[in-house]
């Protein structure tokens, strides 16, 4: 078995991906008193990481006039995202503060009045791509939220959305109502990818296999991830898949999850060109394929993948 490359297949068209690019301010090694400017955000990771494997991601998202926007405009460009349906609100750009431990990464956030969440409205361009990402802060934090909603509604309406709700814990958010807009969305998806962690906060009152068991039992596929314990792809009528997690020397763990939606988008679109009904082998391919990109930035530093090493 491997992870390598996805095989030559039909282009299915670019991913529409919606939602925030932000700056984290993560600890410098050696110093933990400093902090190091960083762009990020998921959904803006998630377009790096589909231009990294040589997808062709367009990014919805609302982009500073500070140095931090510059910043964050030349990663993307750089990286191969095309920016031409991005905003560019007059506005300054949002912060989170990142303070990983053996647990996970946990973040302090600084949002109100600036462009990262004023999103234009692009609802009306979904019909034309391959599939439609959206998750992150963005799909929770208003103007944003009503925006992402939108966009999910017309791309599940027409072709194939994808989620991630990532749900993030913070006294700026509103915990009833954001999980509410996450709920709705994965209830939009034809794609749900979600952490063990994150599900266990959308539903708490089921355990995270089970949640996975219902949602693909309406007809979607999901995957599980589950950090060092890998992640496991749930679809209806077919067995469960699980596979191991890529060994690897953590150095870091920022964007893992990101990575790893990057590398299922990129296997969904051209392994199976966007088709969800999945083998147990095919499923086996993303998941490995997912992982091996996951890997690839736990490595080193930074959020930005490559496309696994055969193993």
């Amino acid at each position: 078995m491997t992870a390598a490359p996805p095989p030559a297949a039909p282009d299915p068209g670019p991913v529409l991906v919606v939602g925030e690019a932000l700056v984290d301010l993560v600890p410098v090694d050696g110093d933990p008193g400093v902090r190091a400017a960083q762009p990020g955000g998921a959904p803006a990771n998630v377009a790096v990481g589909l231009a990294r494997l040589g997808g062709r991601p367009s990014f919805v998202g609302g982009i500073g006039d500070d140095a931090f926007g510059s910043m964050i405009e030349e990663w993307l460009t750089g990286a191969g995202v095309d920016l031409s349906l991005a905003g560019r609100p007059a506005l300054p750009t949002a912060l989170a503060v990142a303070d990983p431990s053996d647990s996970g990464n946990s973040y302090h956030f600084h949002l109100r009045d600036t462009a990262t969440f004023d999103l234009p409205d692009r609802t009306a361009e979904a019909p034309r791509f391959g599939a439609v990402y959206v998750g992150g802060l963005a799909a929770v934090v208003e103007p944003a939220a009503r925006i992402v909603a939108a966009t999910a509604r017309a791309a599940a309406g027409d072709g194939l959305l994808a989620v991630d709700p990532n749900v993030r814990e913070d006294r700026t958010l509103d915990p009833v109502r954001g999980l509410d807009r996450l709920r709705e969305l994965c209830a939009l998806a034809q794609v749900v990818k979600a952490s063990d962690e994150d599900l266990v906060r959308l539903w708490p009152d089921a355990e995270p296999e089970a949640s996975c068991r219902r949602l693909a039992g309406q007809g979607r596929l999901v995957v599980l991830t589950r950090g060092a314990r890998g992640a496991v792809a749930y679809a209806h009528g077919a067995p469960e898949v699980a596979v191991e997690a890529r060994p690897v020397r953590v150095v870091n763990t920022i964007g893992a999850g990101d990575a790893f939606m990057a590398g299922m988008l990129t296997w969904l679109g051209a392994v199976a060109g966007w088709r969800t009904t999945l083998t147990a082998g095919e499923a086996r391919s993303m998941l490995e394929y997912a992982t091996g990109t996951a890997a690839s930035v736990c490595a080193r530093a930074g959020t930005e993948p490559t496309a696994p090493l055969p193993v």
